[in-house]
């Protein structure tokens, strides 16, 4: 016996894997479970075979069931990657096309009709233009492609295909993920006035349901192939950034989670809409219908990981503690080129200012120099009138390493949580136990934190200099608004205002 008798099972639908958790109410993960996806690029192209989904998500189901033990499972929940869409048959939800991935921009051209017959909505809605990797320029392109199938398919998320699979039946779609499709999580509902401009027909729709509403039971089929009961709650999930703030614990009003992967994801709470005259922040909506701002940044690990690629990072960040600021100046960028967050520069590029004496110092560069763009994130927010008062919860790979954490804690001068847990699968399993409570109560019992950093203040102090001087560069540049530059200010400052 685990010694559990109540617990929650979280999906997490990625590019390369889905993973399964089944997690206990008080955070502990009773069992895990994973299946390897296989993807296919080629220039702007991304695409997956929808049809491996499924099985993948049953073999990982079964491994995490069977490794927690005799636990009764209350809910399961699946998250996955934002803006990943295909066409499914209307009567049998089968799959008719191929799924265009997260990152899938062949839609540039549908982009521009979408951006001129949602103008409007979009800027209510505080992001002003959809990005042709966005999931309504695909469907656009989708039914350009296909004309065949416009009288017989539904549009379906990478979440309904698995969910649907769950159930044994249609399901409804969550807000989280049909922001990119075009929702106005305003009314909560499918702007019909823009996609007849577009010429989409509302069959092509499916219902809408916040995160976190039950949406059917695990039927007899699935029971057999996950191990989950049959009857089992089947709870509408969320995309898989929203997934890592639930596994987080950033959920109370003000409280962040900072995810710093391949590249830099910052997400929110807020009472209100965050209204962004740039187009670079955009929110979703909280199962209780507060508002998750956010944006992702061009720079992050995935630089630093690729300039030190089988290095010694812990012997690297010994050395560049003596650099407390580096005399050299870095912006790192995870790609060639393109910053879409805190400011939209599509030509931007990664420097170096300076010639750094040593290894050490190059790599303290390059650190600080995330943590400088990852400070005018949140000043940027600051400066839109996001409150930034509450906890912020540091995530994702770059996370791993203390004296990162410890440097992102001076330079933005406030204290940093670090979760034991934070992945998407622990945060899904998070809201599959919502229905009835707030999320924000139950993640406090079911996410754990390992350890709080504390600012160096004399350290903190002596980082103020470069970061501004990196501003006054990236503005020189033309990359960073100077009206921008301006009014940004910390947001500790904002605060004691």
């Amino acid at each position: 016996m685990t010694g559990y008798d109540r617990a929650w099972l979280g999906i997490d639908l990625g590019t390369q894997s889905v993973r399964a958790l089944v997690v206990a109410a008080d955070g502990q993960v009773l069992g895990a479970g994973a299946s390897t996806l296989t993807s296919h690029r080629d220039g702007p192209r991304h695409e997956q075979d929808p049809a491996t989904w499924w099985p993948a998500a049953a073999s990982a189901c079964r491994a995490a069931l069977a490794a927690s033990g005799p636990t009764r499972v209350d809910g399961v929940s699946v998250d996955g990657t934002s803006g990943t869409v295909l066409l499914v048959d209307r009567s049998d939800g089968r799959p008719l096309t191929p799924a265009l991935m997260y990152d899938d921009t062949r839609a540039g051209e549908q982009a521009h009709r979408v951006n001129e017959a949602g103008a409007d909505l979009w800027a209510a809605l505080g992001y002003r233009r959809m990005q042709p990797a966005w999931a309504l320029p695909k469907l656009a392109w989708l039914l350009a492609e296909h004309p065949e199938l416009t009288a017989t398919a539904r549009l379906a998320h990478q979440v309904d295909v698995v969910n649907r699979a769950l159930v044994g039946g249609p399901v409804a779609t969550d807000l989280s993920n049909a922001l990119k499709t075009g929702v106005d999580l305003i009314g909560e509902r499918w702007p019909t006035e823009v996609f007849d401009a577009l010429g989409l027909p509302g069959a092509l729709l499916p219902d809408l349901v916040r995160p976190g509403t039950p949406i059917g039971t695990v039927g007899a089929a699935a029971a057999e192939l996950t191990g989950l009961p049959k009857g089992t709650p089947v709870i509408a999930g969320c995309t898989d950034g929203c997934a890592a703030q639930l596994g987080a614990g950033a959920l109370a009003v003000g409280s962040w989670n900072s995810v710093l992967g391949t590249t830099l994801v910052l997400k929110g709470v807020t009472e209100e809409l965050i209204n962004d005259p740039l187009g670079v922040v955009y929110s979703h909506k909280s199962p209780d219908g507060r508002w998750l701002p956010g944006g992702a940044s061009g720079t992050g690990a995935g630089a630093v990981g690729r300039e030190f690629a089988g290095r010694d990072l812990d012997e690297l960040a010994a050395g560049a503690a003596r650099y407390e600021p580096a005399a050299v100046l870095a912006y790192p960028l995870a790609s060639a080129r393109g910053e879409r967050f805190p400011f939209l520069a599509p030509d931007a590029e990664a420097f170096l200012l300076g010639t750094p004496r040593d290894d050490y110092e190059r790599y303290a560069a390059m650190l600080q120099g995330v943590g400088y763009l990852e400070r005018l994130c949140f000043d940027y927010l600051a400066s839109l009138g996001a409150p930034a008062h509450g906890d912020l919860m540091l995530t994702g790979g770059g996370a791993r390493g203390r004296y990162w954490c410890q440097l992102r804690a001076d330079i933005l001068g406030r204290p940093v949580k670090l979760p034991a847990n934070a992945e998407s699968a622990l945060g899904v399993a998070v809201l599959a136990a919502t229905p009835g409570r707030s999320p924000a109560e139950v993640a406090a019992e079911m996410v754990r934190i390992r350890e709080t950093v504390d600012p160096r203040p004399e350290v903190t102090a002596r980082l103020e200099e470069p970061y501004r001087r990196l501003l006054a560069e990236l503005t020189a540049r033309g990359w960073l608004p100077a009206e921008q530059a301006v009014r940004v200010t910390s947001p500790l400052e904002r605060e004691r205002r």
